[in-house]
């Protein structure tokens, strides 16, 4: 009897995850999410919606309601899942939702950030395992761009592990839309 070995790995599944409060959700989430989705082929984006940032002020607005405009706001824009894992994970840090997410080794994971949030990434929790186990996308944000590729973290990571994306940029930011 001949014994067929079986040398195709299986291709895992490329998907985005993109965290934060969304208080609120804006244009500047939709418009990295679909560059992300269409540069890297992604198949979902995960807007992986947290109760609190720990670098900011608690949310004015309760999660329940963030949750709900989130998923109003991406339209028909299907591949982008609205998410709340924190009660799954027991966690609300990014490594913990990374390790829960690829339990099954069936994801390749790319985490999108940006420009502003690379500055102080060397500061979050265990940040080194959150880059051996995901690829990072980094996207441009106006008057963020010096700083970051000065930072920590782009200075100290395989650049092969970080993609810096710059693109037509949209000039918001969920801190300005609460001003209004």
């Amino acid at each position: 009897m001949v014994k067929l070995e079986n040398n195709f790995k299986k291709k895992k599944t490329k998907i985005g995850i993109l965290g934060g409060t969304f208080d609120p959700a804006h244009k500047g989430h939709l418009e990295i999410s679909k560059q992300a989705k269409k540069i890297l082929e992604l198949k979902n984006i995960i807007w992986a919606i947290t109760k609190k940032n720990p670098f900011k002020n608690t949310s004015k607005t309760n999660l329940k309601n963030r949750i709900k405009f989130a998923k109003k706001f991406i339209g028909k824009n299907d591949f982008i899942k609205v998410k709340f894992y924190e009660e799954k994970v027991l966690s609300n840090k990014t490594i913990d939702l990374i390790n829960y997410l690829d339990k099954d080794k069936k994801f390749e994971i790319y985490f999108i950030m940006g420009a502003d949030n690379l500055i102080n990434f060397h500061k979050w929790h265990k940040w080194k395992s959150i880059i051996k186990k995901c690829n990072l996308l980094v996207f441009d944000r106006q008057g963020y761009k010096a700083k970051s590729l000065k930072s920590v973290t782009f200075n100290g990571v395989n650049k092969k592990k970080l993609s810096f994306i710059s693109f037509k940029k949209v000039d918001i930011s969920s801190s300005q839309l609460r001003k209004i």
